[in-house]
């Protein structure tokens, strides 16, 4: 079961899915006043309250009251036609759409030099090219943007609707800096930014620092800049992450550790001031950081609830905390499991990216003997790419054991998207049909260690 900030769903990146324009009906809830009006899946809603619906935010403010005056399109007979809508207090309209933006997707308009998708394998498959830059993913799903591609017509409507939290991409706040680093539209970001500021619009910052590009001098100007703004509630600093597939950048923090460390020197006294003035930490280093800089993970309580998790911001401290809650609580669920496997001779391991190698090894000399981590070496991107969620299938199926007898093979799924796709293109039931054949049996479970155990547990009929 999810908890803490594990909580929730992923967004669903790198869909295979084809977006179809047009806010179309996937389903209706029957006896729910969308179907007591004859809506039905696959019919086309154009209009509500005279308003073209442009996106799910569209839906949820027009149709926030009792009424609801909707223009609807029917493929069936190619017909267009009035439909209203009526429901009591607190009663659901009953219908949902195929997806959350009606009108397509914004893309990026910028030419950042850091730019993840430059340094992909030339195989990749045609969505992980889709560079989104969209407002609205910000604030439905909590993708960052640059704001670059905004008009004053969308600035306008994120203030008007309250559109908040907004994440940002910040990266550098000086034009001589942040022009050559993102693109000729990089100071508009800066102007849009700062108008949503003064609307007190509250925002969580990301930067991606790269070496002799935005750090330093400049690291410290954006950090001062994001203290004068306190409508930046949050602000995560990650390092370039680079791939052998890049012609720009063949070095990053991970290969320096006095450079690692001299960025966590910079941060100390801007986390202090949060600290003392405003009782957070606010300003939150990726744990890379820590890993790269041989430096320990920091305490929960400056993560400040973890508002950044899923930008790499905790994810360490979170799985450490969370091994010494399932000790303390699930003492017996983790003898059981770990005696049923040795009685019977079996083994687990654990997969995981390098760079959680550390903590899923604690994990295992908690649960026993036959609990191992096995990392997967990212040849795939190569360069310094060793996180858990770019595991691909080529690397995971290469790096197994070629006999897996009596072997229970725990995969994370944040490895695939919501089609159950690796990022290399390969279903979740051909690697668990692989590990089969080679005698092994498969479990999918959060990367997170209660999850983990009760994942287990259940593949053992313990649950």
């Amino acid at each position: 079961m999810r908890s803490g900030p594990l909580k929730g769903k992923r967004a669903d990146y790198a869909s295979t899915r084809e977006r179809a324009v047009g806010a179309w009906v996937a389903s209706v809830e029957e006896g729910s006043p969308a179907w007591e009006a004859g809506l039905e899946p696959g019919m086309r809603i154009d209009a509500v309250n005279d308003q073209p619906m442009e996106d799910i935010i569209t839906w949820r403010w027009e149709a926030d009251g009792s009424i609801a005056e909707l223009a609807v399109f029917n493929p069936d007979d190619g017909e267009e036609y009035a439909c209203t809508l009526e429901r009591e207090p607190g009663q659901d309209w009953g219908v949902e759409f195929t997806d959350v933006l009606f009108d397509g997707i914004r893309t990026c308009v910028n030419a950042c030099q850091f730019c993840f998708m430059a340094m992909l394998p030339k195989d990749a498959r045609s969505s992980l090219l889709l560079r989104d830059d969209d407002y609205r993913l910000s604030f439905l799903q909590g993708n960052f943007v640059t704001l670059t591609n905004l008009t004053d017509k969308d600035v306008g409507r994120i203030i008007r609707c309250r559109m908040e939290p907004m994440n940002v991409s910040i990266h550098a706040v000086s034009e001589k800096v942040r022009v050559p680093l993102i693109g000729r539209r990089a100071m508009r970001g800066m102007e849009v930014l700062e108008r949503l500021c003064e609307a007190n619009i509250e925002i969580h910052g990301q930067i991606v620092l790269c070496p002799g590009l935005n750090d330093g001098e400049e690291l410290a100007r954006t950090l001062s800049w994001v203290e004068e703004h306190p409508q930046v509630t949050s602000l995560a600093i990650v390092p370039l992450g680079y791939t052998k597939h890049s012609t720009r950048f063949s070095s990053s923090f991970s290969d320096d550790v006095e450079a690692s460390r001299a960025v966590v020197k910079l941060l100390e006294p801007y986390q202090e001031r949060a600290r003392a003035t405003l009782g957070i930490t606010r300003f939150q280093l990726s744990d890379e950081f820590y890993v790269d800089a041989q430096l320990p993970i920091p305490a929960a309580h400056t993560y400040d609830g973890y508002p950044q998790f899923y930008d790499g911001i905790g994810m360490l401290r979170y799985f450490l905390d969370e091994i010494e809650r399932v000790k303390a609580e699930r003492e017996e669920e983790l003898r059981t499991s770990a005696r049923m496997l040795a009685t019977s001779g079996q083994r687990a391991l654990l997969v995981c990216g390098e760079a959680a190698t550390s903590v899923f090894d604690k994990l295992c000399e908690v649960w026993g003997k036959p609990f191992a981590a096995y990392p997967i070496r990212n040849h795939y991107y190569g360069g310094d790419v060793n996180v858990t969620g770019l595991i691909v299938a080529c690397d995971l199926l290469a790096q197994l054991p070629a006999d897996l007898s009596h072997t229970l093979v725990v995969l994370p799924e944040v490895m695939f998207n919501f089609d159950a796709l690796t990022l290399d293109g390969v279903s979740r039931e051909s690697i668990a049909a692989e590990i089969q054949n080679r005698g092994g049996k498969v479990v999918v479970s959060v990367p997170d260690p209660g999850a983990l155990v009760s994942a287990v547990a259940e593949a053992l009929d313990l649950a």
